[in-house]
């Protein structure tokens, strides 16, 4: 699950994470109130609005403006919000920006130049440790940055359990250059910021810049934090920052019903029961020629409702050419799948794409009978090459 940059300095800031401090704002008013709130609070006379979205390249798409003053801040936030912002990292369409981030401006002048830095810690799934992944070429696109100047990259390898340890919260900070009063800063900043990547169960934290200022600072001017939707059960609170408009409606709606679902670009739609056999199953689309367009997991139980629901998802996908079920009868039987998938297709009335269902398992042999009885336009098919064969026919390969 994703967060917003408000949402994310807040926990940081929890965790003694020093940040560009600000304040949400949903109306060109509350935007000005925030301005004001940290005039006061911070003596800010200079602000920065920041489109809130679930995606980076803000800037590069008018969804981030300084404002020096008041009048521009109010013109800022009356173009931002409510624009539909396209940034490299949003399709074509982009994304509505529901809200705003007014923050206060941190880069001040001083004897001495401000700098920008990177900084991400995510699992090193090959080593099974958590990385911390830096760079002195904070500010830009680190794709970019690795591509072009590899060795500008550095990574520290952290074992979860021992966690972040002094030396090498020294050594991350001497390979970014720094000394004096930033490099002290530096060091606690690591270190608080790696306490609350592993406190939240966090999948991702990128901070990019992290910000040394003309007076030896270290800040963290954007922060972007992905959690592990697995451990939300144990993070109530931070499984109430979710903002589902900024995810795909089809996505939510399958998570609504109970749906394991991922949308692909394909043309052949699966419905499955296990992540295994769904993983089987999106290959024998490929060998017959098809791509798969999603993966969908109905888990240990097919009712009619279920399945309907299933389908109703599935046929949100204009590309969707025909539709593959392969269920295996373990702890859920069969026939009752089949009763499930008539009931469901006698629902809708129709379907506007071919149907192959293969079923194999506790009362297989009921459950196809079942489906050739039904006087539906189904493909019933036994083993998996049956099923293949099937998907190749409707596609015309």
């Amino acid at each position: 699950m994703n967060l917003h940059e408000y949402q994310s300095k807040e926990i940081l800031a929890k965790y003694g994470v020093a940040i560009q401090n600000g304040y949400v704002a949903n109306t060109v008013e509350e935007a000005v109130e925030a301005a004001n709130k940290l005039a006061a609070e911070r003596d800010a006379k200079a602000w920065v609005v920041k489109a809130q979205i679930h995606a980076g390249g803000r800037g590069k798409g008018g969804g981030v403006k300084f404002s020096p003053n008041m009048e521009k801040l109010k013109e800022n936030a009356t173009n931002i919000l409510g624009m539909q912002l396209i940034t490299p990292q949003t399709s074509a369409e982009g994304k509505k920006v529901h809200s705003i981030l007014v923050a206060e401006d941190v880069y001040y002048p001083g004897e001495t130049e401000t700098k920008e830095f990177y900084v991400s810690i995510l699992l090193d799934r090959a080593q099974g440790k958590n990385t911390i992944v830096y760079s002195t070429e904070g500010g830009m696109d680190i794709e970019q940055v690795a591509e072009e100047t590899p060795h500008l990259i550095h990574n520290e390898i952290v074992d979860p359990c021992v966690g972040l340890q002094a030396f090498q919260a020294r050594k991350i900070a001497f390979n970014l250059g720094l000394e004096g009063n930033a490099f002290k800063e530096f060091t606690k900043f690591i270190a608080s910021l790696y306490n609350a990547y592993v406190g939240i169960d966090a999948s991702l934290f990128e901070i990019n810049p992290v910000l040394k200022t003309s007076d030896n600072k270290i800040i963290a001017v954007d922060a972007k934090v992905s959690l592990d939707d697995n451990s939300l059960f144990r993070h109530k609170d931070l499984a109430a920052l979710r903002d589902t408009r900024e995810e795909d409606a089809t996505d939510v709606e399958a998570g609504e019903a109970g749906l394991n679902f991922v949308k692909l670009d394909g043309d052949v739609a699966c419905m499955v029961n296990g992540a295994g056999l769904a993983m089987a199953t999106m290959d024998i689309i490929k060998l017959s020629g098809g791509n798969p367009a999603n993966f969908l997991d109905v888990g240990g139980t097919a009712d009619a409702e279920r399945v309907q629901k299933a389908f109703g998802i599935i046929l949100q996908d204009p590309n969707v050419k025909a539709i593959l079920i392969n269920i295996f009868g373990g702890i859920v039987r069969c026939d009752r799948v089949a009763q499930g998938i008539v009931d469901a297709y006698k629902a809708m009335g129709s379907l506007p794409v071919p149907l192959i269902v293969r079923l194999q398992g506790t009362n297989a042999v009921e459950a196809k009978k079942l489906i050739d009885e039904s006087g539906l336009p189904v493909h019933s098919a036994i083993t998996l090459e049956e099923a293949a064969n099937k998907v190749k026919e409707v596609l015309g390969n």
